[in-house]
């Protein structure tokens, strides 16, 4: 192998990693039925000037398994953080009783399952297309060095590397996806 050029691989798995990371972090917000802090990470509330998670504008507890509440710190947020969970596309509708929202979690029926389901396959899909073009980034570099100074067989080399952290992180990509659908599939 050329000793001048060496693709950062380690980077390029920390990138897919950060990926699926990712991919988790949105497949933690798809509603299952049952009730999670995490289904509110998304959430943005406009407050204070910019968008501010809700976790950090009150404590998230989950006290049943159908239920989730919010005791917000400052009063005044009440409402936005109320407003914000309406608006998020994640269908609850929010109770109020003072500083503390109730979320309580409706039993998912199948056509809801079904487009959660495919909500999660487009979250799956997006994520392999970052993970794709990673995959670009990389063979990129192995071009550029093939054009200055790298051999065929160091540039066969690196492009195997490549591919094959490509199709390593895509299946965990679909291992994912699979173990999310039977989830929310599962009654």
């Amino acid at each position: 192998m050329s000793d001048e050029f060496e693709l950062d691989t380690d980077d390029l798995a920390r990138r897919m990693d950060g990926a699926l990371s990712a991919l988790r972090t949105e497949f933690a917000s798809l509603r299952t039925g049952r009730a999670s802090g995490s289904m509110l990470e998304p959430v943005q509330v406009e407050a204070y000037g910019q968008m501010t998670p809700i976790n950090q504008l009150g404590t998230v507890n989950v006290p049943e398994p159908r239920m989730v509440t919010i005791n917000v710190w400052d009063k005044a947020m009440v409402s936005k953080v109320e407003k914000a969970i309406r608006d998020s596309g994640l269908g609850i509708n929010p109770q109020t009783n003072g500083t503390i929202i109730m979320l309580p979690i409706p039993e998912l029926n199948e056509q809801r399952r079904k487009e959660l389901t495919k909500v999660a396959a487009q979250y799956a899909e997006h994520a392999r297309v970052a993970i794709r073009n990673l995959r670009r980034d990389g063979m990129d570099q192995i071009k550029k060095a093939k054009a200055k100074h790298l051999s065929e067989d160091d540039a066969k080399f690196w492009e195997d590397e490549v591919q094959d952290l490509t199709d390593k992180h895509i299946k965990l990509v679909d291992q994912a996806l699979e173990s999310k659908s039977h989830e929310i599939m599962q009654v």
